[in-house]
């Protein structure tokens, strides 16, 4: 990867790490749950027949504003990440995104596909309000159309490296949004908004403290 090449004496690079959820029932060690806002989030570790690697996956299916499930002790600051997500219910939204350089439960970057809404697209959130960022090149807009669809497993992936992020669907590279509110490592996990039932599998990670 380019972030293996950059890497310098004065940083730890962070290993290719892969999450399966496969070895329990129970989220993995140093993963931690929370909101963002208000209502509640319902993480749990279940056996789906679909599941990219068999047997089990992540299904949020609470209710909250925000709700988010991250390896905290990850602690990458330029690097990847990359999941499987598949919006299988919600009413008011079908969400499924990916957080990382988490800070606490109230600040991080966010990109997320959303299968009611038909497109991808990059935030901030800051103190708890969250706000899209512009795509790199292009003044006005929310994020990018995709086709993303409801029940079936989509791959989401970000490479950030200092302030550029690039952002991935199905392979296919979407756009690149630039932003320097969040510059320290942090934490990196998945991400679902209101009413979305969302699962996930196949989380991969790597790259430089």
């Amino acid at each position: 990867m380019l972030y293996f090449a950059l890497a310098t004496s004065n940083c730890v690079l962070a290993a290719e790490s892969r999450e399966t959820f496969d070895g329990s029932t129970q989220l993995p060690p140093g993963w931690q749950t929370g909101i963002t806002g208000q209502g509640s989030a319902k993480w749990e570790v279940i056996p789906e027949q679909s599941a990219p690697s068999k047997p089990n996956v992540l299904r949020q299916s609470g209710e909250a504003t925000f709700a988010w499930a991250a390896k905290m002790n990850a602690a990458i600051k330029d690097g990847f990440v990359e999941v499987k997500i598949n919006p299988i219910g919600g009413h008011e939204d079908q969400a499924g995104g990916i957080i990382w350089r988490v800070k606490d439960t109230d600040n991080y970057y966010v990109v997320r596909a959303n299968a009611l809404e038909g497109n991808v697209v990059l935030y901030k959130t800051v103190e708890g309000k969250r706000s899209s960022l512009p795509v790199k090149g292009r003044m006005v807009g929310y994020g990018v159309d995709a086709k993303v669809p409801s029940r079936k497993w989509s791959t989401l992936r970000v490479e950030f490296s200092g302030k550029l992020f690039t952002v991935f669907f199905n392979g296919e590279k979407l756009f690149e949004v630039e932003d320097e509110t969040f510059k320290d490592a942090g934490g990196v996990g998945v991400w679902t908004k209101a009413d979305s039932v969302t699962l996930f599998d196949d989380l991969i990670f790597g790259g430089k403290q």
